[in-house]
């Protein structure tokens, strides 16, 4: 167990997003179809991991990136729920719309990625300064896709400076940014499976293997590793073991968020200095109640505070 109540938690949404999800009976090539429903949410790895933290009480601060009429459309969707720990530069080009397509028979989610604007040298710098200062000793989690004018080794150089200054980085990211995050051995790196594979470059066929394969990552001088399971819940290995807590059953409507939000319930019990198996737990209510929401509707506190679910993380022993 860490005790870390003093320190701050600051989050960098470099490239955020408006999130529009569209309910719809069945996706036909070349044929229109009309949405039963649609969902407009602020989004973006980074304002989904702010957002839940905010909804869980965790004092923390937000650095973002808005561009355009779509990024006042951001702003107003998030209206007060980041309190006055946002603070967003502005940029020009658009911030991005991202779409998801929720398809009834047969069940299928289909999701669409837009590329957001350009972010400038002397915003990028301006940005990172203030990231970096409202961090201080706390925990800094850098999350999500880096727009165009951001570097692929930003998320490393990053880390390298939050550890310098006695902080600790949680790193959620894939591909080139997180071979080179790794790099810096941050405190905590949340993977899915599939990340996890392509990072090793193996497929893993049952969580002995996922284990193992984290194991090696962990190795590498992280501190913590998580692995997200989908309905087999979430990984969390330290340098002593390793722990499994299997996802309760819930009705799934959308899986968009539910990374973010297992990211924000992991950084909110370390926060609060509670042990791993606290955090695990936590993560997986935090990522489960997400998945029974449309769109990239997130948990509610009350949904956490409420949870009546049984969840006793299992010893791996790997």
């Amino acid at each position: 167990m860490t005790d870390s109540r003093h320190q701050t938690v600051s989050v960098l949404a470099l490239n955020p997003a408006v999130d529009i999800s569209y309910e719809i009976p069945q996706l036909i090539a070349d044929q229109k179809v009309r949405a039963v429903k649609t969902y407009h949410h602020a989004g973006g790895n980074g304002i989904n991991v702010a957002r839940a933290l905010a909804e869980l009480g965790t004092p923390m601060h937000c650095c973002s990136v808005i561009g355009g009429e779509s990024g006042d459309l951001l702003l107003r969707l998030l209206g007060d729920s980041l309190r006055d720990g946002h603070r967003y530069f502005q940029v020009e080009g658009e911030t991005r719309l991202n779409a998801t397509l929720l398809q009834k028979n047969p069940p299928s989610q289909y999701e669409i990625d837009s590329l957001g604007p350009e972010v400038p040298a002397a915003v990028l710098n301006d940005i990172t300064n203030c990231f970096l200062a409202t961090c201080g000793n706390g925990i800094a989690v850098l999350s999500g896709s880096l727009p165009a004018g951001v570097p692929e080794d930003h998320y490393r150089r990053l880390a390298e400076h939050i550890k310098a200054q006695g902080g600790k980085a949680v790193v959620d990211a894939h591909g080139p940014v997180l071979h080179q995050a790794l790099e810096a051995k941050p405190y905590l790196v949340r993977l899915n499976r599939y990340v996890l594979e392509m990072t090793v470059g193996r497929r893993l066929s049952n969580v002995e293997e996922v284990v193992e394969a984290a194991r090696d990552l962990q190795q590498r001088g992280i501190e913590l590793v998580c692995i997200s399971l989908g309905a087999e819940g979430a990984i969390l290995i330290d340098n002593a073991n390793s722990y499994q807590c299997t996802a309760p059953r819930v009705r799934v409507q959308s899986t968009v968020g539910c990374g973010d939000a297992l990211v924000a319930g992991l950084v909110a019990a370390a926060h609060r200095g509670e042990s791993l198996q606290a955090m695990l737990c936590l993560g997986v209510i935090c990522g489960s109640a997400t998945a029974s929401h449309p769109g990239t509707e997130l948990f509610t506190r009350a949904e956490v505070d409420e949870a009546s679910f049984d969840l006793e993380p299992r010893t791996l022993d790997i």
